[in-house]
Order: C-alpha cells, then structure tokens, then sequence
C-alpha cells in the first residue's frame, strides 16, 4: 500500500548503527517516510539525521510492549506502516559449548524473538490495510552453519523457518514477505558494541578458539559488502509489484548459497534409493489368490 505519489511508510528497527541507519536514509531519499527505531532515540536521531518525514521511537525488540507502543506511534504519525524492516542484531560468537546458555537465550531473543514480537505488533496494521511488506534481515548463516556460529546460526535459522511459515499465513491479505540473506557487509557487527565472544573455557576447543578469534577481529571493517548498496536494493525490492521471497545479497553469499544448493542435491542422491524405501509395504487385498 502507498499513497498515489508512491510514498510508503518504513518501519526500521535496530536504526542507531550499522546497517539500520543506511536503510533509513535510503527510503528517506527515495520521499518515502521512515519510523526509525531503537533502544537509545538519541543515537537514532543522530544517526538517521532530521526529516520532516522521520519517526524516531524507543523501541527493544525483545520487549513486547515497546514493539506494540512503536508500532501504535507510527500509525498516529503516519496513518499506516507499508514495510517492516526486521533489522536489530546483535552476534555472540563462539564455540557452542563454550557459549553460555545466557548467551544463547540473549542471541534468540534478539534476532528471532524480537523479530517475532515487533512483525506481531505490526501484522494488525497491515492486515486492516489489506496490504504491507515484512523483510527480514536473516544471513548466510541462515542457510549454512558455521563453526564458531552456533548460536547465530541457531537465530538466523528459526527466522528463516518462521518467514517461510509467515509468508503462507499473511498472503491472503496481500502482505508479502522477503527474507534478506546477505554476506559479509562493512558494518559494526564484528565491533565491540555489537559482537560478543565467549570465554575460552574448554581445553579441547582452545588453539581453535584462538584461530577463530584472530579471523573474525582482522575482519572487522575489511568486509566487501557495501551497506549503502544493500539499502539501496531494499528501496528497489520494496517498490516491485511482486517482491521477491528471497534475496541474496551479495556475490560471496551467492556463492555460499550455491554451494549449499550442490551440497542438499548430493546428499539426496547419496541416499535416494534408502530414503525412497521406508513407505509401508503394500498389502496383499483380503482374499487374493495365492
């Protein structure tokens, strides 16, 4: 749904930092109205910058009345909310016994749970409107595992599961639904604000532990991924007619995708014919001749 001029109205979480605020600024250029949200509205208003057409508002994901309150102050502002964009993270890497279970139950409610408590608070508007958009930033590791990721993958999984389920429950209301998977972007995840890292703690896992961490820290600012241009995209995704259900943002995380495709085709045909046998065994009919 947009107005006949083709302004809609964005509704961005996790805007302070990193990939959020490009976001914003990117449908705000392009004279679309943006409700940028965050846990701190200081650093969002100093962030995203001023506009006649901006929202700022307080907004943890993993809190549920924050996420209703949000998106109840769009609609006062703005009268509807035409794209949700699920974009708050935050990344606690480590080996997984090494992870604490707080610090697992921290990574789920942010990028699933909170995920989940903001697109149900949304979901009303844009029911009534009969019309509206959810995109999910997920990841690579939404699609593929990787060492040291356990966790992050564990989220970036369930949202994966829970968009494809969504995308079947909202259609008939004409809201469609688009889950982002992108590679390695240039953004704050791997600084200190947003990443954690596990305390070594098993022996077996240290050597690993002390490569792993070596790699992910020279990575920090030396990823390929302009945020800029992935922003740009959404603008470009959001104003199809037909948006698409995916979107693979970037040519490394093409790759990793393709990859993943080769790896599911070889591991059917590694077992079709046992995976093929395990239906019931036809009975013979009552009564058959012998």
């Amino acid at each position: 749904m947009t107005d006949k001029t083709g302004k809609q109205v964005w509704f961005i979480t996790g805007a302070s930092r990193g990939m959020g605020v490009d976001f914003a600024k990117a449908a705000l250029a392009a004279g679309h109205a943006v409700v940028a949200s965050g846990r701190d509205t200081d650093a969002v208003a100093k962030a995203v910058g001023e506009s006649d057409d901006l929202l700022v508002v307080r907004l943890d994901v993993t809190n549920r009345a924050d996420a209703v309150a949000a998106a109840r102050a769009a609609v006062d502002r703005f009268g509807r909310i035409d794209v949700l964009v699920n974009n708050a993270g935050n990344f606690f890497a480590g080996y997984f016994e090494e992870l604490t279970p707080e610090q697992v139950d921290r990574q789920l409610a942010t990028l699933l749970i909170g995920a989940m408590n903001v697109t149900r608070a949304v979901l009303p508007v844009m029911r009534k409107q009969r019309s509206g958009h959810v995109i999910s930033i997920s990841s690579t590791a939404g699609l593929v595992g990787f060492a040291f990721c356990s966790a992050y993958a564990a989220a970036k999984f369930g949202v994966e599961g829970w968009m494809d389920a969504l995308q079947q429950e909202v259609a008939p209301f004409g809201i469609t639904t688009t889950i982002v998977n992108p590679g390695f972007f240039r953004t704050e995840l791997l600084e200190p604000a947003s990443v954690t890292y596990a305390e070594p703690s098993v022996e077996d896992y240290a050597d690993r532990t002390a490569d792993q961490l070596k790699w992910w820290q020279a990575q920090s600012g030396q990823q390929g991924g302009d945020p800029a241009k992935l922003a740009q995209a959404l603008v470009t995704i959001a104003s199809a007619a037909q948006p698409p259900r995916r979107f693979i943002a970037g040519a490394d995380a093409i790759a990793t995708v393709e990859q993943k495709v080769a790896d599911l085709r070889a591991q059917i045909e590694a077992y079709r014919d046992l995976s093929s046998s395990l239906a019931f065994d036809e009975l013979e009919p009552a009564g058959s001749a012998r």
